[in-house]
């Protein structure tokens, strides 16, 4: 297991438009989910997968944020690790994941790995907030704690920019970067080595 920080997308930065295969969610089973379908409201993505320890870690915050915020920001979860080296983490994996968490927003794959380069995702779990105009305002940690550690699960950093965001309130541009578990490129590229 390789930790690798989240690379730390400029603040302000537009979200890339995008159209994936779309697993699990609500839509689902649909061939393609396009960001283009977002509305007008603050947006989540989140880079996950199947088989990350860390990933494993934040599942049951997820479903609390999804619970908690599903109504005020839209969210929607990418995998993009190969395939090649990580079968776990293709579709029939990533649906089975989100079916156990309970999860109803859309999870797509990424089997291009486009995506996952037009965000400069670089690790799982990497966090993306964007504003109604879908504009980066908040990118890094869930909150401070990690697999074995003795920080508590409770999404702090990102609730603390999502409640800002949603009642009007400046974020602040101190983030730190979320750790994981490197993405997973396809060989041939080398990249994430």
């Amino acid at each position: 297991m390789v930790l690798t920080p989240s690379v730390m997308l400029p603040l302000g930065t537009a979200m890339p438009a995008f159209e994936l295969e779309q697993v699990s969610g609500a839509g689902a089973p649909n061939p393609h989910w396009s960001s283009g379908t977002l509305q007008a409201k603050p947006v989540l993505v989140l880079f996950l997968c199947a088989h990350c320890p860390f990933v494993k870690h934040i599942e049951p915050e997820l479903s609390r944020l999804e619970r908690d915020y599903g109504s005020e920001i839209q969210i929607v979860a990418i995998s993009s690790n190969s395939t090649i080296t990580h079968p776990q983490d293709g579709p029939a994996g990533l649906k089975e994941q989100a079916e156990r968490c309970g999860w109803q927003f859309p999870y797509l794959f990424d089997a291009s790995q486009a995506v996952a380069k037009a965000f400069r995702a670089a690790c799982t779990p990497d966090l993306y907030l964007f504003d109604a105009a879908h504009q980066l305002v908040y990118r890094g940690q869930l909150d401070g704690s990690r697999p074995g550690g003795d920080q508590p699960l409770d999404g702090r950093d990102l609730r603390q920019a999502i409640e800002a965001l949603l009642s009007g309130q400046p974020l602040s541009p101190e983030q730190r970067p979320s750790i994981g578990c490197n993405i997973k490129w396809h060989p041939e590229t080398g990249e994430g080595r």
